[in-house]
């Protein structure tokens, strides 16, 4: 048992550590490589010192200790039984490198760019804003490897992208397949010479089919060919809480890949462009250099010159619809506007609905992770800064609780805080 700071060492009866003992073993199978965790768990690396100015610091390190102590779920005995739950590890830092760098070899032999970046997006696109609960709101959490989703018509051939990383999966065992679906998306947009995309790893999976909703129901991805173009995409990436900007800027990545008509029902079989390949010939594109990640989507679009490339009425509208034809003129003339606000939107698009352990995310490049300094969140008001809400949210989740669904009243923990405060004030005045 991991020892607490000598001023507040709690010691299990042996007859408490028995019985818990017992029931961690039977419930939660160490092959299944999990553990028992606050809604989402918190790393120690997560909960870093409070600097309340440049100048002065505290350590939690008590209360950290209440957290971590295999006691923790006697003292929220009040959570929601759904808080408690088993979650595969979140990814390793160096296997998250290799990963990519076997991606990045995966693209160079297969020519596999546009089925990994769908692979991405549909794994993220189940999102609903309106839903709380992880994993029931959907979002990047690895449930497109589940026969259930795998099967829905709009993931028609995904298979064939989950099958090209599963031999990457299988090498890294320390890379969640959440991480691992976005990590291949977006190295194959920026391998085929578009955006780097500033993204964040440590994405929880969500470890079974019996997790998720009736998907066949909330899979959000667009029709080709509503009746109303306009009004369906903004139905289906409203509800992911995205907006005319970003469905615009996210539809340019239909400048990689191709539509086969014997997946999609759309496009033709194959055309001057597609007919040699490289990769699996066939199928109809949207650019003539379909591997290629520019802004010649929009220029194509509103040009339609050439009757070898694809248009749809979701790419139409595009150019015809006010709330969107601001955006595809902008894009079309300014290939560096296009890059700046796609990275923005994909790498926003890659969080949807995801669970981070630890809560701020991985950096894959190594970069240090923001200390938590309250001067830094302040806008001088007494309105909270976002980016102060987004951390208290952070945190607060790391222990189970929501800002829309405080956590209940446990008169035990409010007891244990309180000889937490007390131990932290005499160690304080005792130094």
């Amino acid at each position: 048992m991991a020892r607490c700071p000598s001023h507040l060492t709690l010691t299990p009866s042996p007859t408490m550590a028995s019985l818990a003992g017992a029931a961690s073993s039977r419930l939660f199978p160490s092959t299944y490589r999990a553990r028992i965790s606050l809604s989402s768990p918190a790393s120690s690396s997560s909960l870093s010192p409070l600097s309340l100015s440049s100048s002065s610091s505290y350590s939690f390190a008590p209360l950290k200790c209440l957290l971590t102590s295999p006691l923790a779920p006697h003292f929220f005995l009040n959570q929601r039984a759904s808080s408690m739950s088993t979650v595969a590890a979140a990814s390793d830092l160096a296997q998250l490198k290799s990963a990519r760098e076997d991606i990045k070899e995966l693209l160079k032999s297969k020519f596999c760019h546009p089925i990994l970046v769908r692979l991405g997006w549909h794994d993220a696109g189940t999102y609903n804003k309106n839903i709380e609960e992880w994993p029931k709101r959907g979002g990047a959490n690895g449930s497109l490897r589940f026969e259930i989703e795998l099967k829905h018509g709009a993931n028609a051939g995904l298979v064939n992208a989950l099958n090209l990383l599963q031999p990457i999966k299988d090498k890294y065992s320390g890379v969640t397949y959440a991480d691992l679906f976005q990590l291949a998306s977006a190295t194959a947009i920026e391998e085929a010479g578009g955006p780097k995309i500033p993204m964040k790893y440590g994405r929880v999976d969500s470890i079974g089919s019996h997790d998720l909703f009736q998907i066949s129901t909330v899979l959000l991805f667009a029709s080709a060919g509503p009746p109303n173009p306009a009004d369906h995409l903004q139905e289906i990436f409203y509800r992911m809480g995205l907006n005319d900007q970003e469905i615009v800027a996210l539809s340019g990545a239909h400048t990689l890949g191709r539509s086969r008509p014997d997946r999609s029902g759309w496009g033709k079989p194959e055309t001057k462009y597609t007919k040699n390949g490289p990769g699996a010939p066939g199928g109809q594109s949207w650019t003539a250099e379909w591997l290629k990640f520019d802004n010649s989507y929009f220029r194509d679009i509103k040009e339609r010159k050439d009757e070898d490339l694809l248009v749809l009425p979701t790419d139409a509208v595009l150019f015809e619809d006010p709330s969107f034809k601001v955006y595809a003129e902008k894009y079309a003339d300014d290939q560096e506007a296009f890059f700046k606000d796609y990275a923005a939107a994909h790498a926003k698009l890659s969080n949807l609905g995801a669970k981070f352990d630890p809560p701020q995310g991985i950096l894959l490049d190594g970069v240090a992770g923001e200390k938590f300094v309250a001067a830094n969140y302040s806008t001088g008001k007494r309105e909270l800064s976002e980016a102060m809400k987004q951390k208290i949210r952070a945190e607060y989740e790391a222990v189970g609780g929501s800002p829309d669904k405080p956590l209940k009243s446990n008169y035990f923990l409010n007891i244990m805080i309180v000889i937490a405060v007390l131990a932290l004030l005499t160690s304080l005045l005792g130094n």
